[in-house]
């Protein structure tokens, strides 16, 4: 009898650290991210949602579901309560990093695409689920106020190095004149502005400079959708994972995965601490920096027809290891 309660006590005790483990700032916000992204995968393998519905269910995402939930949230935020200059040591940390692959692939189209990946982070499918809820409403102001300009500054940048490239390497067809390049990169900013992401965002500032409220009527409608994005995202992020396919790409992928999930943050959190940054703002900014490589730098390597395989490979790569790179850097993140 008296092993017996030893053995009983000694279990006990392992579910209390196990329970007090769980309840880790850290963990209590990425195990539901795991779980959905998990649900996901199986569904995707399983085949209960097809390719098509999954491209469906991700336009309802971004057409409907994000829209409204950066639109109420940004709508009663006041400029004046912004600080740009996290964001400022983010957007350095990337233009270092793309530089810095530019240098060591050379100038072309693939090493262009390349540093795209590098530096392009997934904030809305996983990141807005994630900052939500490991910090909050607060957190998620900061992360919104990156957004704003993340896809305008990096499919620009992205844009203007690409069209360069084409124009250096001189072997695509049909060869882009000045004008053409300036027409193509001020369509790739108007592109950058007027979608799903950005717009809401400058339109819930706007709003909110008004001083006004949105009605009842209209917010509960907004709160519901946007309470129903990061759910949906993660599982489309599962989802997505299952369907990809690596094959030989692996080594290429795990060189992405890494300049992006832990290279990235680290100079993001470097560059805030020499420029004497701390506090949530910062936080945030290197846990987004941490996040996986966007889907967006896909299309660009099938516009410009380079390094498909790789970034498509990297993509699934970044998004797996992300589970683990995430509690690492959300871990670190406790010191700053």
């Amino acid at each position: 009898m008296a092993g017996m309660g030893r053995a009983l006590t000694s279990t006990l005790s392992f579910l209390r650290r196990a329970v007090s483990a769980v309840n880790h700032p850290v963990l209590s916000a990425l195990i539901p991210v795991v779980i959905l992204v998990a649900i996901g995968f199986v569904a995707g393998r399983a085949n209960w949602i097809r390719a098509e519905a999954s491209k469906d269910l991700a336009n309802l995402v971004f057409m409907v579901l994000t829209p409204a939930l950066m639109f109420r949230t940004m709508s009663r935020v006041h400029v004046e309560q912004l600080d740009f200059r996290p964001v400022a040591a983010y957007f350095v940390a990337v233009f270092i990093l793309f530089a810095a692959t530019l240098i060591w692939q050379g100038f072309n189209r693939r090493a262009a695409v390349l540093a795209l990946a590098c530096t392009f982070s997934n904030t809305v499918m996983i990141g807005i689920p994630l900052v939500e809820l490991a910090y909050g409403p607060q957190g998620l102001v900061v992360l919104l106020t990156l957004i704003s300009l993340h896809s305008l500054v990096l499919l620009t940048l992205g844009t203007v190095v690409l069209e360069l490239a084409v124009a250096r390497e001189g072997s695509n067809p049909g060869q882009r004149s000045p004008r053409q390049m300036v027409l193509t990169v001020l369509a790739a900013m108007r592109n950058a502005v007027l979608q799903p992401v950005p717009l809401p965002i400058i339109a819930g500032l706007l709003f909110a400079q008004t001083g006004w409220l949105i009605p009842e009527a209209v917010d509960k409608p907004l709160q519901w959708l946007g309470s129903a994005f990061g759910p949906l995202a993660l599982l489309l992020v599962g989802v997505t994972l299952a369907t990809t396919s690596i094959g030989s790409e692996l080594r290429g992928a795990l060189a992405l995965a890494g300049a992006k999930n832990l290279l990235h943050p680290a100079l993001v959190a470097l560059l805030g601490w020499l420029l004497g940054l701390a506090g949530l703002p910062l936080v945030v900014m290197v846990v987004a920096a941490a996040l996986p490589i966007g889907a967006n730098v896909f299309l660009f390597s099938q516009r410009y027809a380079v390094a498909e395989n790789q970034v498509t490979a990297g993509v699934a790569v970044s998004g797996g290891l992300a589970l683990l790179s995430l509690s690492l850097v959300m871990l670190l993140v406790g010191f700053l």
